[in-house]
């Protein structure tokens, strides 16, 4: 299932250097990203990949999308926007897809280590927590009211328990199976976020599941080697000149993981 088939960035950047998001994409303005059932943006730091997956879930307007400025000013983000354009997939059978599944949303890492600060810090729980309860559309009166419960306190009691359990590794992971459901297109900024490898493989591997048998589309911001390897994925490399695809073992990170485990291969036999 591919709910995004294709997105191009605007092609037009304007020569001042201090203009975001310009400047971050000047060397891959124009070009065109085609997607598959998952695809990752890879680059270091800097590279502009974060801002890439920002700049695609403003576009498609979908939740969790954060608004982009430019030295306090949104007007030159909200061009480069307007300029940008994208493409909807289509289904199994060929079919074009007219509209995202309402589920689809964009996850930071920010998103991922606040859950895991709501957990830890009882006024960030609370809080969060009855934010929930706004949303779901309960009146002010009646979280107010809830508040005071026993079954509020109760709740707050079990997740505080739970935490002095589970690390942050842990929760992340509970995080992800909580989020991420079939039929959806989600859009990840890092989500290796506090895991282990042993975890970040195991994530990666769900993904793969999700994405093959559970009609799920990934858009993914990632440099771990241990995501890129496991994830069964088109990859375009950010790091690039010009903009173009790689396998996993081609990319300049992963090859510093293998060079430095190569030099001390001794110390493994």
């Amino acid at each position: 299932m591919l709910y995004l088939g294709s997105f191009k960035l605007s092609p037009y950047i304007s020569s001042n250097p201090n203009i975001y998001p310009d400047h971050v994409f000047k060397h891959i303005a124009g070009e065109v990203l085609l997607f598959d059932r998952i695809t990752v943006l890879y680059g270091s730091n800097g590279s502009g990949k974060s801002s890439l997956l920002n700049l695609i879930a403003n576009k498609l307007g979908i939740t969790g999308s954060e608004r982009m400025t430019s030295y306090g000013h949104n007007i030159y983000a909200q061009r480069f926007i307007e300029e940008s354009s994208y493409e909807l997939g289509h289904d199994d059978q060929e079919r074009r897809i007219y509209k995202l599944p309402d589920g689809s949303r964009y996850i930071k890492s920010e998103d991922i280590l606040y859950e895991i600060k709501k957990i830890q810090q009882s006024s960030v729980l609370r809080e969060g927590l009855l934010y929930e309860q706004a949303v779901q559309g309960k009146s002010r009166e009646e979280v107010e009211k809830l508040e005071q419960s026993y079954e509020f306190k109760k709740q707050m009691a079990n997740i505080q328990f739970a935490q002095e359990k589970y690390s942050n590794g842990e929760t992340s992971m509970q995080f992800f199976e909580e989020y991420l459901l079939p039929g959806q297109l989600y859009l990840l900024d890092e989500p290796e976020t506090s895991l282990s490898p042993a975890n970040q493989i195991k994530l990666a591997e769900q993904m793969n599941d999700l994405a093959r048998y559970f009609d799920c589309q990934f858009v993914i911001a990632s440099h771990s080697p241990f995501v890129l390897g496991t994830l069964h994925a088109k990859i375009y490399n950010l790091d690039a000149k010009v903009l173009q695809t790689a396998e996993w073992y081609e990319l300049d990170n992963v090859r510093f993981f293998y060079q430095f485990f190569h030099q001390h291969q001794r110390l493994f036999e």
